[in-house]
């Protein structure tokens, strides 16, 4: 969880992130992770920059041979 999708956006400085998204992103995580489980596996959640929190994961599972994002759309002014 990137904590600068819950600050307020550059225009108008509205929440990028309402208490009803956020409800469902959790409640998604949650089914995501019980059903990984399911089929035992399991879902690494952290909350932070992901600059930072990926490059923290490769440093302490030490084994990672690739790194796969995506770049979320910037918004058009």
């Amino acid at each position: 969880f990137d904590p600068r999708h819950y600050l307020g956006t550059h225009c108008y400085s509205l929440p990028k992130t309402g208490p009803h998204r956020l409800r469902f992103l959790l409640e998604s995580v949650k089914d995501l992770r019980e059903t990984l489980k399911r089929k035992g596996s399991t879902l690494v959640v952290r909350k932070g920059k992901p600059e930072d929190v990926v490059r923290d994961l490769i440093t302490q599972l030490g084994s990672v041979t690739a790194v796969v994002f995506h770049e979320e759309v910037k918004e058009i002014l």
